[in-house]
């Protein structure tokens, strides 16, 4: 259960952002012969529960919670570079905002943020780990996040489709379970590691959009209504 107290806080803190006091769980992990599939193995807790696994029954991983406020934001100091693995994936999931976990969709698309090189040499479609920000909140996360202080790039989309997850490989060393690689690019949920890895953030595939600056974006949306 997330416990509930009360706050005064008023510096604007995204809802993703890991809080110090949210540590990762105690490493329970088990590699299990698979029972179906060509995986030989299987990733699982100890104490596994249905929790654990998201509708593509990928395994996640455990990070607990500090108490939620009034407005059901999590308390406690930032942890800026950390996205907390839960928080990332329902508002990518659902496509809400990553500051205040509002629906992101606009008349016109999604709204992604990406820092100016993020993507300068890649052609689409484009795989984006980083969830969305709704109309409101587009100079906020602009301004919060040191990545995308210089000149960010706005990927306005009109299909997004998920596509799968970053996140890290184990296999049994010396009949241990123990990390064996940590992929630097996302894979697509039919990967066939995809049975021993533990994710940390979710993937969407951004397959039509347009490219805008914020200032471009801000004169289009104030076209038209709320």
């Amino acid at each position: 259960m997330r416990l509930t107290t009360q706050t005064t806080q008023t510096t604007v803190i995204p809802y993703i952002t890991q809080r110090r006091g949210e540590v990762e769980a105690p490493n329970n992990l088990l590699l299990m012969p698979a029972i179906r599939g060509r995986a030989r193995y299987l990733l699982r807790y100890a104490d596994e529960d249905p929790k654990d696994r998201d509708q593509r029954n990928v395994l996640w991983g455990r990070v607990s919670f500090n108490p939620y406020d009034e407005r059901q934001f999590p308390t406690g100091e930032p942890e800026w570079k950390l996205m907390h693995p839960f928080r990332q994936r329902i508002t990518m999931e659902a496509l809400h905002c990553q500051v205040c976990a509002a629906p992101a969709r606009t008349p016109l698309g999604t709204i992604f943020l990406a820092g100016a090189g993020d993507y300068a040499d890649k052609e689409p479609p484009l795989l984006m780990n980083q969830p969305p920000v709704c109309r409101r909140h587009v100079r906020t996360a602009h301004a919060l996040c040191d990545h995308l202080q210089e000149d960010p790039v706005v990927f306005l989309a009109t299909s997004a489709p998920l596509y799968g997850v970053l996140g890290t490989i184990y296999g049994l060393v010396d009949g241990k379970v123990q990390v064996v690689a940590q992929p630097k690019e996302p894979l697509p949920f039919r990967h066939p590691n995809m049975p021993t890895l533990l994710a940390s953030q979710l993937v969407r595939r951004l397959t039509q959009f347009r490219v805008l600056t914020v200032d471009e974006l801000m004169r289009e949306l104030a076209a038209v209504p709320t």
